[in-house]
């Protein structure tokens, strides 16, 4: 019985103990560029140290969504954690508007001149707590957001977003992160929950308003097989702007179910199925998308 339980929890043992010992590739990257799974974080981070050392080798990630009416959102994401304890990430988004920009031009006249939203993000993330018997793990995050594009798109509508309170073009997002791998069940089990606090719209990709909120998000992971990974996301959006009729609609909730297929010690591949509310104009809730991440 012994043995068929180490066997059962050989792949995430590293989870509960220190940094340097970590085997396998987990956690992913959430589309915003650190440690997570798609849509959501984690209070692990993204491939320390083997060994104790200072230095872990970097990580990156390509995710891409496909969210219908010819939108694509992809993401692509860079991670280098420092000493076990702090890890620094990069991520651009960027939205492909599909018919969007037509939209537009139908609904106002107005020739937006852009066919991609782009947005940098830029992360650096605390381990606080390292998980320890009962005890999860506990990670603070900073995460600067800049929209390459929302300024000129409002300036060709004349202002209409800052009029509806999407007033910037970058924000700072603040998120604390417990994680907990339990393992009482038939097999391993990982929780993540965290809280945030945004004035991001759409995560930032239709701008942000001069409201701050705090908004609950969190996952789970089954480890079905020992290299085979499914669960399920949720992430609340705070919604401080004011909708424009035909173009801007109030965001909703995010969430998805994933599966996450454990390549190697190096390699992840993962397909999402994601219920994303309104994106602009039109419904995502039958977005699908694929995350390939990669640790040196």
């Amino acid at each position: 019985m012994k043995k068929k339980i180490v066997k059962y929890l050989s792949p995430l043992m590293a989870l509960i103990a220190t940094p340097a010992a970590l085997a396998v590739p987990l956690p992913l990257h959430s589309i915003e560029g650190y440690g997570g799974i798609l849509l959501t974080g984690s209070a692990f981070l993204a491939n320390p140290a083997k060994d104790g050392g200072m230095f872990g080798l970097p990580t990156v990630s390509l995710t891409s969504a496909t969210l219908g009416y010819g939108r694509h959102l992809e993401a692509y994401t860079l991670t280098e954690t420092i000493g076990g304890r702090v890890e620094l990430g990069f991520g651009q988004n960027r939205l492909d508007l599909g018919e969007f920009r037509a939209d537009v031009k139908a609904a106002t006249g107005a020739d937006i001149n852009e066919r991609t939203v782009t947005m940098n993000n830029f992360n650096v993330r605390a381990l606080l707590l390292k998980e320890e018997g009962n005890v999860p793990a506990v990670t603070l995050g900073l995460h600067y957001k800049r929209n390459e594009t929302i300024k000129d798109m409002d300036n060709r509508l004349g202002g209409a977003l800052t009029a509806n309170g999407l007033k910037n073009d970058h924000g700072t997002d603040v998120t604390l992160y417990a994680t907990r791998l339990f393992t009482t069940t038939p097999r391993p089990l990982l929780v993540n929950v965290g809280l945030r606090s945004t004035k991001a719209a759409q995560i930032g990709l239709i701008g942000f308003t001069d409201k701050r909120k705090t908004m609950f998000e969190g996952n789970f992971g089954y480890m079905i097989l020992n290299n085979l990974v499914i669960g399920g996301e949720y992430r609340q959006k705070p919604h401080e702007y004011t909708p424009i009729a035909r173009l801007i609609e109030k965001e909703g909730s995010w969430g998805s179910a994933f599966m996450t297929y454990i390549a190697n010690d190096h390699m992840t591949a993962s397909v999402a199925y994601m219920r994303l509310g309104d994106v602009l104009n039109h419904a995502a809730d039958n977005a699908y998308g694929f995350k390939f991440k990669y640790e040196f």
